[in-house]
C-alpha cells in the first residue's frame, strides 16, 4: 500500500526532519521510474539517429582535428601540454561533453514532462536521476574513445587512474547542481535553454580543454575562478600525468557542490508544485 500523502499549506522547511525523510523516500521510491525513463530516452536518441553512438565520438574527434591544425599552422599557440595534443583536446571535450550534458539533462526532463507532471503525480527525482544516468551511460560510451587513445599514443598509466571517477562525479553533480537549480525556470520560461546554449559556447572558451590552464593575466584568473576547471584538470591529472595541480581549490568545489546539491534539491522540491500549478492553469 503506497505511503499517504497530506498537502499542508505550512511549508515544510518548518519541519526538515520530516523534510529530508520524505525527500530520502521519494529517491528511493524514484528508481524504477527512473531506470525506464533513462531506458526510454537513451532507446529513442540512438534509433531516431542516423549516425548513432557515432555522436559521442564525433564533437572531440573534429574538435582535435580543427585545433591541431590551427595549432600546427600557428593560428593559434596553446603552449606545451602534458600530453600529445589530440589526445589533450579529445580527452577534455569528452570531459567537457559530460558537464554539459549533466547541466542540460535537468532542464531538459522537466520542460519535456511538463504534459505529464501536470497531469501525474509522481517523484520529480525520478526525471533528474534519469537524467544522471543517462549522462553517465553517454560517458561509459566515450570512455572506448579515451581507451583507444591512450593505447594509440601509447599513454602510461598510473595507479591513480582508478581515482579518476572521483573528479569525474563530482563534475556531472556540478552539473546536475546548477541544472537542477535552473529546471523550475526551465519550465516557465523557453529562454533558459536558448541562453544555456550560449552560455555554455562561451563557458567552453573560459575552460582548459584546449590549452593549459594560465596562471598569470585576467584570463588566467577567469579560468581558475571558473568552478569547472578544478574538477577537471583533475579528472585529466589523476588519468595521466598522476599529480594533481591544485587539489585545494578541487576539494573547494567540490564540497560546494556537494551543498549546492542539497540545497538546490530542497529548492526544487518547494518550487515544483507552484511551477507545475501555473503550467497547468
Amino acid at each position: 500500500m503506497p505511503p499517504e500523502v497530506v498537502y499542508t499549506p505550512e511549508s515544510m522547511l518548518r519541519h526538515p526532519k520530516q523534510l529530508f525523510w520524505q525527500m530520502w523516500r521519494d529517491l528511493l521510491a524514484s528508481r524504477e521510474l527512473a531506470w525506464r525513463l533513462m531506458i526510454r530516452d537513451l532507446s529513442a536518441q540512438y534509433r531516431q539517429s542516423f549516425l548513432g553512438i557515432a555522436w559521442a565520438f564525433l564533437p572531440p574527434m573534429i574538435m582535435a582535428a580543427g585545433f591541431t591544425l590551427a595549432n600546427k599552422a600557428n593560428v593559434i599557440n596553446v603552449g606545451a601540454t602534458d600530453l600529445p595534443y589530440p589526445a589533450y583536446v579529445m580527452f577534455s571535450t569528452a570531459l567537457w561533453q559530460t558537464f554539459v550534458e549533466a547541466l542540460n539533462g535537468p532542464v531538459q526532463a522537466v520542460t519535456v514532462a511538463k504534459p505529464m507532471l501536470a497531469r501525474v503525480n509522481f517523484p520529480r527525482e525520478a526525471l533528474i536521476l534519469a537524467k544522471v544516468g543517462e549522462v553517465f551511460f553517454n560517458f561509459a560510451v566515450k570512455l572506448i574513445l579515451i581507451i583507444a587513445l591512450f593505447i594509440w599514443f601509447r599513454i602510461p598509466i598510473t595507479w591513480t587512474v582508478i581515482l579518476t571517477p572521483v573528479p569525474l562525479v563530482n563534475l556531472i553533480l556540478l552539473g546536475t547542481f546548477l541544472g537542477v537549480l535552473l529546471a523550475p525556470l526551465g519550465v516557465l520560461y523557453q529562454d533558459i535553454s536558448k541562453g544555456l546554449t550560449l552560455i555554455t559556447g562561451f563557458w567552453l572558451f573560459l575552460t582548459p580543454v584546449v590549452y593549459p590552464v594560465p596562471r598569470d593575466g585576467t584570463f588566467g584568473f577567469l579560468v581558475q575562478m571558473n568552478p569547472v576547471t578544478p574538477l577537471l584538470v583533475t579528472a585529466r591529472d589523476l588519468a595521466t600525468t598522476g599529480v594533481v595541480s591544485d587539489p585545494n581549490r578541487f576539494w573547494l568545489v567540490s564540497a560546494i557542490t556537494l551543498v549546492g546539491l542539497l540545497l538546490t534539491w530542497i529548492a526544487f522540491r518547494l518550487a515544483m508544485p507552484f511551477v507545475v500549478e501555473r503550467v497547468s492553469s
